[in-house]
């Protein structure tokens, strides 16, 4: 399993084929990713410092290709030209039977429980982007007494709303609407939170879970539930992200194309917003592996380990 001192060296890399004519592929060569265009070598990267790989447009990827990224505990990521995942060959831990027994075994209470404390645990990263962190007692207490899942999902849906609507009002923002594409805000926060969740998934999957087994969001099909259970407290790093880049004013309008009432980015600008989300992950990566881990060790021992948070700031 992979341990918090190899995973400090593990990096995202990303692969956008269409800046390239001709024939685009990856293969190994001497314990190094090569990507090559008409077999002419564009850029390489150590296969220790690889964590995931996301691929935009057309390659050619062979079984050799598959076999030693397993090998080597990379999980690959096909993405369309809308930054959706169409196809995934991820490393995971299958092996590991008795997380997945302990997944399907645990109670309703149980599970009813871990579900509060996710949301409570976003909702108090909201409250503190807001900078009203010492108002979030209020939620906290009606998160306490509700007895249902169905009031959950309204306290996190009305909390949700209000954060948005506050925290990216300076950005022009209009309302939520995932992949929809309507404005720049939504089309950049469907890129930031594709990233977050494959990058979710594909530590999930090292432990051996079950990722469309969750707690919060339910089995549905098709549907890695668990996957988005746990990355929603983390969900503030790409909200902060969006602001923070916006701040620093990188984002130009000029880069986006309208088309058929859905905002685009052309391929030659789509690789500088997809780093400025990687970064806000990877600056946060060893935290993201310690709640990852720490999620595990509770579903496997809740009387040793307790749900521990994660913190959109490690300071409160």
């Amino acid at each position: 399993m992979l341990t918090l001192p190899d995973f400090k060296e593990k990096q995202i890399l990303f692969i956008d084929t269409r800046a390239y004519i001709g024939e685009t592929k990856i293969k190994f060569q001497n314990d190094n990713l090569v990507f090559l265009k008409d077999e002419k070598i564009i850029n390489r990267a150590s296969c220790h410092q690889i964590f995931s790989i996301f691929i935009i447009g057309e390659i050619t990827i062979t079984s050799g290709i598959i076999k030693n990224g397993l090998k080597y505990g990379i999980s690959f990521f096909f993405l369309t030209t809308n930054y959706q995942v169409y196809a995934e060959i991820g490393a995971k831990g299958e092996a590991n039977f008795l997380l997945r027994m302990r997944q399907y075994d645990i109670s309703k209470e149980f599970e009813f429980k871990l579900a509060k404390q996710i949301v409570e645990n976003k909702i108090k990263n909201e409250f503190y982007l807001l900078n009203k962190i010492n108002q979030f007692n209020n939620i906290k207490q009606k998160i306490k007494n509700i007895s249902n899942l169905e009031e959950l999902r309204g306290i996190e849906g009305n909390a949700s709303k209000e954060f948005f609507k506050k925290y990216f009002r300076e950005i022009g923002w209009h309302r939520r609407e995932p992949r929809t594409k309507v404005d720049i805000q939504n089309l950049l926060l469907d890129i930031g939170y594709t990233i977050l969740f494959n990058f979710t998934d594909s530590l999930l999957r090292l432990y051996g879970f079950d990722t469309y087994k969750g707690v919060y969001h339910k089995l549905f099909f098709a549907r890695k539930s668990l996957s988005s259970d746990i990355m929603e407290p983390m969900r503030c790093i790409i909200n902060k992200a969006l602001i923070k880049a916006y701040n620093l004013k990188q984002i130009n309008e000029k880069d986006f194309v309208l088309k058929n009432g859905r905002f685009m980015l052309s391929w030659n600008n789509s690789f500088k917003y997809m780093r400025i989300f990687s970064e806000a992950i990877m600056d946060r990566k060893e935290d993201i592996y310690i709640y990852t881990q720490s999620y595990y060790r509770h579903i496997m021992n809740t009387k040793e380990n307790d749900y521990k948070e994660f913190l959109i700031d490690k300071k409160y």
